[in-house]
């Protein structure tokens, strides 16, 4: 079978890094019964390990040609290919239980982060493959400078810890930057909550739009009806000392005013 060319307008870089891939096995420890859907398996640097264990894999590619070549290698009891973009699998549709892992596309993923918070209810855990300054975003504390809309939505919706770094050479082309490994445990159902996660969204959005401004100059005219005493929140404080959980009880209190719609 002729060489795959990584296509750039898909993000592809493949991984060939033999430690690299069994420290990602390593960390999914994936069962046989598990439910595991992988998304982007390019050329199958994971997906083969991961078959070795699981008795049967789901994957998400978008590429045709790889699609095709997946097929032609694995049985149809053993893999299920969807070929689709990521960010139009309704992943909640797929069962419960699910593991969900991946190289990301760096292209998309944000936006592929984002969209899988939709499916939280139905996830186990996540093992994803990011550009590390990503990750470091994701799993940032209140005070740092990568803490921002990245670190509240997802940490409002997730438990996540960042595993290891991925040097470029551990991938076929190189890409320009380090990448690393991030797990990410959807929170449980008792966890704080918001009254609406797209009224959150849009407090969230609103706050870091400006993250130089302090907090009570970011968010204009919802300012005035934002309990700040009651929240313990400084006047000069800014949108990045703001802990998940302040964001939260802020966005509640403007939806019960009336300002953010839910």
């Amino acid at each position: 079978m002729s060489k795959h060319q990584a296509r750039k307008r898909f993000g592809q870089h493949f991984l060939t890094d033999e430690s690299v891939i069994e420290g990602i096995v390593r960390a999914i420890a994936p069962a046989s019964d598990d439910h595991v859907v992988e998304i982007g398996p390019g050329l199958s640097a994971l997906t083969q390990p991961l078959l070795r264990s699981l008795a049967h894999l789901t994957v998400v590619e978008i590429d045709r040609d790889l699609a095709a070549r997946l097929r032609g290698k694995h049985t149809a009891e053993r893999l299920t290919v969807i070929e689709a973009d990521a960010l139009t699998v309704d992943f909640a549709s797929l069962g419960a239980g699910l593991r969900v892992v991946g190289n990301l596309p760096y292209n998309i993923s944000s936006p592929l982060l984002f969209h899988l918070m939709a499916a939280a209810d139905t996830v186990r855990d996540q093992h994803f493959m990011l550009q590390r300054e990503v990750i470091d975003r994701m799993v940032a504390t209140p005070g740092s400078s990568d803490f921002g809309r990245l670190s509240v939505m997802l940490q409002s919706r997730y438990r996540m810890e960042k595993l290891f770094d991925v040097p470029p050479e551990a991938f076929d082309p190189p890409p320009r930057v380090v990448s690393a490994v991030v797990r990410m445990v959807p929170l449980p159902i008792d966890r704080v909550r918001p009254i609406s996660e797209s009224a959150l969204e849009k407090v969230v959005a609103r706050a870091f739009a400006q993250r130089r401004k302090m907090l009570r100059r970011a968010l204009g005219d919802w300012a005035a009806l934002v309990p700040w005493e009651a929240l313990d929140i400084a006047p000069t404080a800014r949108a990045e000392e703001i802990s998940v959980d302040k964001f939260i009880k802020m966005t509640d209190a403007l939806v019960e005013a009336g300002v953010v719609s839910a």
